[in-house]
């Protein structure tokens, strides 16, 4: 993998990540499209580093009071939204746990991915067009997160996205598309966090890995993570989804073509 590689591919984690278009989705397709090695394990961790610097860099001063509101005072608003985000992290940490090794070897398909591109992208158009749009992040309920948590067990799919998959499930239980966004955002941290401890006994056992493009995609990925979460934030204060979903479609109609008639 070269340096320009390297950083290619943390840009693609970096917006997709936090952009509801799927960064493994990509992470797959794209080398796939463009004829590029696998980058491998390391790399992959490397990544998944970068975001959650981003999104514990973006949002620290969120965890810190949500963390000292859920010790210290679990029947507050705040206090509530801790535990519920604790409680919303499950589903996808079970799952993910319990199907890791079936992920890594069916689901990088490309045609599995650009179906998944397709399909969520059509729940995402649905539910930002009819959903209420009402409930302020303030207004979660229990139901409500461990829905949304649920929700994000499907993401272990490359094209679904998570972030994806969380907003479609807040949109549609009537979140406001920035409170959706939001919690979707918070509730990155603890499942990045998971899945980037899981993987780092690698790293410890070799750490003759860490080189120069490990450290750059990690960088370019953090960097690149931060002004998709601040971006996607302002973005939807006054418009919709539809620029994704549409993105969705052509990327998934661009690989199921590659892989018919140029494959």
């Amino acid at each position: 993998m070269s340096f320009l590689q390297s950083v290619i591919l943390g840009l693609l984690q970096g917006l997709g990540e936090f952009l509801p278009v799927s960064s493994s989705g990509h992470l797959i397709v794209v080398p796939w499209l463009l004829g590029w090695p696998d980058h491998g394990l390391t790399f992959d961790i490397a990544l998944h580093f970068g975001t959650l610097i981003a999104v514990v860099v973006y949002f620290w001063r969120d965890w810190i009071s949500l963390l000292i509101s859920g010790f210290t005072a679990a029947g507050s608003r705040e206090g509530r939204l801790f535990w519920y985000l604790v409680l919303a992290t499950l589903p996808g940490a079970a799952i993910g746990y319990l199907l890791e090794d079936i992920a890594e070897k069916v689901f990088r398909n490309p045609l599995l991915i650009a179906g998944a591109l397709i399909a969520l992208g059509i729940l995402l158009f649905w539910a930002d067009k009819k959903s209420k749009k009402e409930k302020q992040l303030q207004e979660i309920t229990l139901r409500t997160s461990f829905l949304i948590g649920l929700s994000q067990a499907l993401a272990i799919i490359p094209g679904v996205s998570r972030s994806g998959v969380t907003i479609t499930a807040g949109l549609s239980l009537g979140l406001t598309r920035e409170a959706a966004t939001r919690f979707s955002f918070l509730l990155s941290a603890p499942i990045i966090f998971g899945a980037a401890i899981i993987k780092l006994p690698h790293i410890v056992a070799h750490p003759s890995l860490i080189t120069i493009n490990f450290i750059s995609g990690m960088v370019v990925s953090c960097l690149v993570g931060l002004a998709s979460i601040g971006f996607l934030l302002r973005y939807v204060q006054t418009k919709t989804f539809l620029p994704f979903v549409i993105y969705r479609f052509a990327l998934g109609a661009l690989v199921i073509a590659v892989a018919f008639f140029f494959r």
